[in-house]
């Protein structure tokens, strides 16, 4: 999650978003009314804030965080990943294997689906094959499943056969991202943009688009993480998703037990921490910067992307867009439990030198004008530069500090402030942008493929036309080699990307989820079957 924003359909590239559905482990801490002190009470309303609408909530067919974080109280993948140890666990399989090409996955005993019909391995099949068409251009095509990849059911032995035209490392962990949509909805698709169809722990039973969603506890769920049920003390009969934009808001309705529980990224969260609110933390990257490769756009140019990141400062950016809480980026999938851990980026950044940038302008054609503004062919170098607002006062003021430090090399950069629906929507349908902020958090660096290359936006996820020879080839390396074996090349690949200046990642952080009245894991997103409901 953090948040992220993924797919041409409804992906939710939140600035500090994440694509990742961990199954448990980590991510708890702080004090006040959590740490287990005050006991576990049931039949209790928790209500979760989000910053964004996730839109339409076909789990499939958007990966945003707002969606990523509503569709995992109603659907289940396949096996779950450890928050901590990155380790293979059960979910809706509870027997798994991969022998190369070929990954094997036994259903447990009993699932059924929100309407009560039991799940079988041919439904499983059929909703993997959804993903995996290309027609129906799901985001996680390339992400959590691999292209060309065919699955089959064999429901006498409840075995779901995975057919994958090369290996893949991470196929498990990419499985463990990808929510399963029951028959009901695989029936009527339509009907999945407000209503749910899955074997989650909960069911939505209301939607107020723009407002709340509200999901309702399901009796008899036994096949969560590791077999968590929902007959465990503490875990709340109802939870209510509110709309909640502005962080401030969110902020007080925590404080004053409006919300029990809201993502703070921005200065407010220092607030709530000194408060004694309950805390988890994950880390997430929040400052990634995106260029428009396409054609027609002035940061098609090689040399525009690098005078444009030559002229800013990413340390001090990266201070004043995480109030100084942050660091450095360090590699482009950075969500726990990390694949890959390393440094992709430091060694591959290029290096504040405003003087090279003008430079680089110049000798690209781009003349300053006696306004200060840059010409080239009668057209000024106007950049228009898009923001998510879900950093807060923080991003409004990394957004002015970015205008200010372009300004001065001669770029007329217009900052626009936008909510994950609207950003999504702009990169995603070849909108007006040149360069967007947009924290892309994964687990492991294949599941950033479709990100990185192939079909630009709208015909693929690959929004900001990124094309780089040097990076698929690198891809088609590491796509044939075994699990972490292959991380030297994932990362060499990426600082590829780099070092060229195709994207530019520049600050980590820790996400901090604040709760009242409530405590709860999050590794990644928030695990659903980890809420505990405190006494008052």
């Amino acid at each position: 999650m953090t948040r992220t924003l993924i797919g041409p359909a409804a992906l939710a590239l939140a600035l500090s978003a994440t694509l990742s559905a961990c199954g448990g482990g980590g991510g708890g801490g702080g004090g006040g009314t959590g740490g287990g002190e005050a006991p576990y009470v049931d039949g209790a309303t928790f209500t979760l804030g989000l910053s964004s609408d996730p839109g339409n909530l076909d789990p499939q067919m958007g990966a945003g965080s707002s969606l990523f974080a509503v569709s995992q109280f109603a659907y289940d993948p396949l096996v779950s990943v450890d928050g901590e140890t990155g380790e293979i666990g059960s979910q809706l399989a509870e027997e798994w294997s991969v022998d190369g090409t070929t990954v094997s996955l036994t259903l447990a005993d009993g699932i059924t689906c929100s309407d009560g019909d039991e799940l079988t391995a041919s439904d499983v099949a059929d909703s993997l094959n959804f993903v995996t068409d290309p027609e129906n251009q799901s985001p996680f095509l390339g992400t959590f499943i691999p292209v060309g990849a065919t699955a089959k059911g064999d429901d006498a032995s409840r075995t779901v056969t995975l057919t994958l035209e090369t290996a893949s490392p991470f196929v498990l962990n990419g499985l463990g991202s990808l929510p399963i949509v029951c028959p009901g909805g695989m029936d009527d698709r339509d009907s999945l943009a407000q209503a749910t169809s899955g074997t989650g722990p909960y069911e939505l039973t209301e939607a107020a688009p723009g407002d709340h969603y509200t999901y309702t506890l399901r009796d008899g769920y036994t096949w969560g993480p590791g077999g968590a049920t929902t007959d465990e003390q503490g875990l709340p009969a109802t939870v209510v998703v509110q709309v909640v934009e502005n962080e401030t808001t969110a902020a007080n309705l925590l404080l004053s037990g409006g919300l029990n529980a809201a993502q703070i990224a921005g200065p407010d969260g220092d607030r709530l921490e000194k408060s004694g609110l309950f805390v988890a933390g994950t880390t997430g990257l929040v400052g990634e910067q995106w260029y428009n490769h396409a054609d027609g756009r002035v940061t098609s140019d090689p040399d525009v992307r690098m005078a444009l990141t030559q002229a800013l400062d990413l340390t001090e950016l990266a201070g004043v867009v995480t109030s100084g809480r942050g660091g450095p980026a360090t590699t482009l999938a950075v969500n726990e439990p990390v694949a890959c851990p390393g440094d992709s980026v430091s060694g591959a950044l290029p290096a504040h030198d405003p003087e090279a940038a003008a430079d680089l302008l110049d000798a690209a054609g781009w003349q300053e004008g006696s306004d200060g503004i840059r010409t080239k062919d009668g057209e000024p170098l106007a950049v228009t530069f898009l923001y998510q607002n879900d950093l807060g006062s923080s991003g409004d003021a990394g957004a002015e500090l970015v205008v200010q430090q372009w300004k001065a090399i001669g770029v007329d950069a217009t900052a626009k402030s936008q909510n994950e629906t609207q950003l999504t929507g702009t990169i995603f349908s070849a909108g007006d942008w040149d360069v967007a902020w947009v924290g892309l958090n994964v687990s492991s660096p294949d599941q950033l493929v479709p990100f990185l290359s192939g079909p630009a936006a709208p015909d693929g996820t690959n929004f900001s036309a990124i094309a780089s020879d040097d990076y698929d080839a690198d891809v088609e390396e590491a796509m044939g080699m075994d699990g972490t074996a292959s991380c030297d090349t994932w990362l060499g690949a990426e600082a590829t990307l780099v070092e060229n200046a195709d994207i530019i990642p520049f600050a980590n952080n820790t996400v901090r989820t604040f709760g009242k009245g409530a405590e709860f894991e999050t590794p990644g997103q928030l695990i659903p079957l980890s809420i505990r409901m405190l006494a008052p």
